[in-house]
């Protein structure tokens, strides 16, 4: 299903991903080559353009080669990356390498600075230790220098004519526009930026929704969908040349692609092994395209118990598979004896 906007105002010129400048292997795949010849921005305010815009790969490996082969049969002009290369997966640092290599525009996302932050000892104390942090912990690790030093040069956002691509929403990297968003709190977010068409991820739910005279997408989640669908999920924005500004179309899409290879790469790695409860709950995330680390970190906030394996059999006789995160935390909300205690920090399990 196509959905059209008109223009609101110019949009300014976004910052290239500069690590990709750095690598002496851009074209290691000669079928990703015109990704490199067609990404101008003068070619972008002069003619008809296509755009793809993917997000939350979370480290997985053989969903993004996935929608890579997928992309090379849609006839894009060019490829953006809504951020959350890293994090809740176990090849962070093999995704990083191959977006550089491809030379794709790309942001940052929450979850590079959770990483960044457990790098460079930004974090309190206790969670050198937790178990609730181990995979954290080694996520981080598991990147290499340079690595680090490419997404730390990562940009808030980027805009093309007409459009917006934020991680979040247009102020935060950490909160997400979803389908449980009010209209009003809708209109705000848009109303932060001056592109009619406003593209953002974060959420793992993909999300097409109208505002008077705008858009807003979610493009949803290559690599963690928690949608109930386990296919890799992007968008495809086109402009027609003869069109406005600001006049885009979005196309939703959705890969197929072999679970079994990333339960692979999460024993290859030693990430399950070493992720401890963490790395044992995005698995499963993985496995059902539904939320679950967060739930359990905050049912076991409640309960005032330790987030730890020992719990993971206890909460799972609590959760239903299917709800809503809405009914699951108003019967959260309900439990007898519930315990509240301040967390500090984002929950490792944040999206």
């Amino acid at each position: 299903m196509g959905f059209s906007i008109a223009s609101k105002t110019p949009p300014g010129v976004c910052d290239r991903f500069r690590a990709a400048r750095r690598s002496p292997h851009r074209f290691v795949d000669f079928r990703y080559a015109k990704f490199f010849v067609k990404s101008r921005p003068n070619r972008i305010a002069s003619t008809g353009m296509r755009i793809a815009v993917i997000a939350d790969i979370h480290g997985n490996v053989p969903a993004l080669e996935a929608v890579l082969d997928h992309l090379v049969g849609r006839a894009v002009d060019e490829v953006l990356v809504g951020g959350d290369l890293v994090g809740r997966g176990p090849e962070g640092g093999r995704v990083v390498q191959r977006i550089g290599e491809l030379g794709f525009p790309t942001i940052g996302g929450n979850h590079e600075e959770y990483l960044l932050d457990f790098r460079h000892g930004r974090v309190p104390a206790e969670w050198d230790t937790a178990e609730e942090w181990d995979a954290a912990r080694w996520m981080a690790a598991e990147l290499s220098d340079d690595d680090v030093r490419a997404i730390e040069s990562l940009p808030f956002s980027l805009n093309r004519p007409g459009m917006r691509l934020v991680h979040g929403t247009p102020s935060s990297n950490r909160d997400g526009i979803g389908p449980w968003t009010g209209d009003a709190l809708l209109r705000r977010h848009w109303d932060e930026v001056p592109e009619t068409l406003l593209v953002c991820a974060h959420t793992h739910r993909p999300l097409v929704r109208r505002v008077p005279n705008g858009l807003v997408v979610n493009v949803g989640s290559v690599g963690l969908p928690f949608n109930g669908d386990h296919a890799a999920q992007y968008a495809i924005f086109e402009r027609p040349s003869d069109a406005p500004e600001g006049a885009w179309k979005v196309e939703p899409q959705r890969v197929p692609y072999d679970l079994g290879r990333t339960f692979a790469a999460y024993e290859r790695t030693g990430f399950l092994a070493a992720g401890g409860i963490t790395a044992r709950l995005l698995r499963h995330e993985l496995e059902h395209a539904t939320p679950l680390l967060v739930p359990f970190l905050e049912w076991a906030r409640r309960r005032g118990v330790t987030p730890a394996s020992d719990r993971l059999d206890e909460f799972f006789t609590f959760h239903r598979p299917g709800e809503s995160l809405r009914h699951f935390f108003e019967r959260l909300h309900a439990l007898e004896g519930q315990v509240q205690s301040p967390r500090t920090g984002p929950a490792s399990g944040d999206p």
